[in-house]
């Protein structure tokens, strides 16, 4: 609606993860390098971590648009509680092989004939798990059963397990030592700083060709990283409904008075408690 208005080519703060819209922080980047390391290890576990909304699912759509698909089958799930024998129909549909309703042994048959035949054909197959807080400890151990498929001396499947904070603390319980044996790296996304958050708002408008207009006065950014928090999903949220606002208003530059209403606003919405602070 407001994007013709100010002169912008597109949407500067959709929240569905887009690469192209990728702003590599620090926190990001780090991210980006341990995925990609472990790509190049080519086994084991890689774990990422982060609170809902910091970029995850937007640093593995980068790590799969530079992936390699003549060498590298990848294919993601979204793990929505999923139980053990569940897991392992929806890995091999990730992979795109037909699902069966057999026995639980026919199903890991099938799944290791088709990681062999990967591997044969010189390639090597890579699981990223979304939301793998939401995983049952059996299906965790199922992950790592699988891990334990190799040709010769290489492993067939390498697993990146991505969610929420509650992931590390279900990995470092006792029950999963044998799987933390596997992991060969992990990194925890933190939130954006003010300097990243300003970097990060001024990134994603350059991205559709914004020219300064709508401006943003000297505190807008400061109001913007305190009511956000610094996390990448909520600035987007707030900076959409900022611009619309101003568009609303016949203005042109966002000041801290008018993030702190829009803000306060958020904050009071239904299911919004905790995710905007109030001005203070």
């Amino acid at each position: 609606m407001y994007e013709s208005h100010f002169g912008l080519t597109g949407p500067p703060f959709r929240l569905n993860p887009d690469p192209s819209f990728y702003y590599g922080s620090k926190g990001h980047s780090h991210a980006l390098a341990y995925l990609k390391y472990g790509l190049h290890q080519g086994e084991g576990f890689i774990v990422v971590t982060g609170e809902i909304g910091a970029g995850k699912t937007t640093v593995v759509r980068m790590l799969l648009e530079e992936l390699d698909t003549t060498s590298v089958v990848a294919a993601q799930i979204v793990s929505t509680q999923l139980q053990s024998g569940e897991l392992l129909r929806s890995i091999l549909t990730a992979f795109g092989v037909p699902a069966t309703r057999d026995s639980k042994a026919h199903v890991i048959a099938t799944l290791e004939a088709f990681l062999t035949t990967v591997a044969a054909e010189g390639r090597r197959a890579l699981l990223i798990v979304d939301e793998a807080q939401n995983l049952q400890r059996e299906a965790i151990e199922e992950l790592r059963m699988l891990s334990n498929f190799q040709l010769g001396n290489h492993a067939l499947l390498q697993s990146f397990l991505v969610g929420q904070p509650e992931l590390r603390l279900l990995l470092k319980s006792r029950a999963m030592e044998q799987l933390r044996q596997r992991v060969i790296a992990s990194c925890h996304i933190e939130p954006l700083d003010l300097a990243d958050t300003k970097r990060y708002i001024e990134h994603r408008l350059q991205c559709v060709e914004w020219h300064g207009v709508p401006q943003f006065g000297p505190m807008a950014f400061e109001r913007i990283f305190h009511c956000t928090g610094g996390v990448p999903r909520r600035i987007n949220r707030l900076c959409n409904r900022l611009l619309l606002a101003l568009y609303l208003a016949s203005e042109s530059q966002a000041r801290a008075n008018g993030v702190d209403a829009v803000g306060e606003e958020m904050a009071g919405e239904v299911g919004e408690a905790g995710q905007f602070a109030t001005p203070r």
